[in-house]
């Protein structure tokens, strides 16, 4: 399968991206992959790989770009529950200097490079995140809510704050149909409650489902916060979601990955 290192123009420099793409000379929708909060690494560019075997060209991101190359900060191979605190100590500083104002400037780039593509189709796109990439995918999506049409994040960020832009009151810019797998502990039953009412108000398609028993971070198999079932599961909401909105995937279903 082709895949490609590659920079993307932004307004602050050049985005060190990977992509990931059929082997097949066809065009394929597009989707915007936003790397959970560890950065761009092996781990999100097998998820990248994973969604082109499906029909899509994928990019990803260094979100953190402005401050070097991928890898920003020395990672372990394997993060395990105590090593966490020190790799997240290391990593506030990026996670905190990656403003709004920054990550809706940059999508306007990504959303930008994908459309530019010669392998991407025509059409809309899909937007997906992990962790602080979920709440980036909900950003982008109602940014640009001509150009995306599906939005979806797993162990999300905060969705729901008490800042005028929080996530939860962007929702009626959305045209997107969302889907979001919470870990047990991502987001309190009142949070979850008033994003389900601002989704239901908006008239937006949209599932919020918890993945039992799973800790923030159950889709990276480079964590101790790995859980394979859960892990699926995502998969088996994720790729129908794409097949639903996007025209043009190979056709999902709910079949392993």
């Amino acid at each position: 399968m082709p895949t490609k290192t590659l920079q993307i123009p932004t307004a602050d420099g050049q985005a060190d991206s990977f992509a990931a793409f059929p082997d097949d000379g066809e065009r394929h929708p597009g989707v915007l992959l936003y790397m959970d909060a560890i950065g761009l690494r092996p781990e999100l560019e097998e998820k990248a790989r994973t969604l082109a075997g499906h029909g899509y060209y994928v990019l990803v991101p260094n979100l953190y770009y402005r401050h070097g190359p991928a890898p920003v900060t020395e990672l372990p191979e394997h993060i395990t529950t105590e090593m966490r605190p020190a790799v997240f100590a290391e990593l506030m500083p990026l996670i905190r200097a990656h403003t709004t104002e920054r990550a809706l400037s940059d999508a306007d780039a990504y959303l930008g490079f994908l459309s530019a593509q010669p392998e991407v189709s025509a059409g809309p796109v899909g937007v997906i995140g992990y962790c602080m990439g979920a709440v980036l995918a909900m950003r982008t999506a109602a940014a640009h809510p001509d150009r995306v049409a599906a939005a979806a994040g797993f162990h999300p960020g905060p969705l729901v704050t008490d800042a005028p832009d929080s996530p939860h009151r962007l929702v009626g810019k959305l045209t997107a149909e969302v889907h979001l797998g919470l870990a047990e502990n991502d987001l309190s039953p009142e949070g979850i409650s008033e994003l389900g009412r601002a989704l239901d108000g908006a008239g937006v398609g949209h599932s919020v489902e918890i993945y039992p028993g799973t800790v923030h971070g159950f889709t990276m198999s480079d964590t101790d916060a790995f859980d394979a079932s859960a892990a699926q599961r995502h998969w088996d909401r994720l790729l129908p979601l794409l097949d639903r909105t996007l025209a043009g995937g190979r056709g999902s279903g709910a079949r392993s990955v």
